[in-house]
C-alpha cells in the first residue's frame, strides 16, 4: 500500500488505475470523525493506492474525483457547459428523433407538483 502525499498525483493515479482495469478496480472511502481523518483507497488487487488527509480543504477535490469516477463507472461523458445553461444541444435532438419508441415518460404524482392534502376527519 502506497500513501501518496500530493492530491494531483493521487487523482491521476486513481483515474489511470480505474481506466486500466475497470472490472477489477475497487474504490473505498473511510472517514473517522473522532480523528477528522479522511482516507481514500483504490485497488485492483495488484496495485493499491491510498491518500489520507486531516484537512477539510480537500472536500471539493474529493467530490470532483468521486464525480469523475462515477461517470467512468456509468460509462457517461461529462455534460457540456452550454447544456447546463439551457442552450439546446443538437446531438440530443438527433438522438430523440432516432429513438424507436414514441413513449415519453411522464412524471408521477399530482400535476401541480405539490403534496396531496389530507381529508379532514368526519365529526360524529
Amino acid at each position: 500500500m502506497v500513501y501518496i502525499a500530493s492530491w494531483q498525483e493521487y487523482q491521476e493515479a486513481a483515474e489511470n488505475l480505474y481506466t486500466k482495469s475497470p472490472n477489477k478496480a475497487r474504490y473505498c472511502v473511510k472517514w473517522r470523525s473522532s480523528e477528522g481523518k479522511l482516507v481514500l483507497k483504490i485497488t485492483d488487487d495488484t496495485t493499491c493506492i491510498k491518500f489520507q488527509t486531516y484537512s477539510s480543504i480537500f472536500l471539493n477535490r474529493f467530490e470532483a474525483l468521486n464525480l469523475s469516477l462515477m461517470q467512468k463507472m456509468q460509462n457517461r461523458r461529462p455534460t457540456p457547459i452550454a447544456h447546463a445553461l439551457g442552450v439546446p444541444d443538437a446531438t440530443k435532438d438527433a438522438d430523440q428523433t432516432r429513438s424507436s419508441s414514441p413513449f415519453i415518460p411522464q412524471p408521477a404524482g399530482p400535476a401541480a407538483g405539490g403534496v396531496k392534502k389530507k381529508k379532514p376527519k368526519k365529526k360524529k
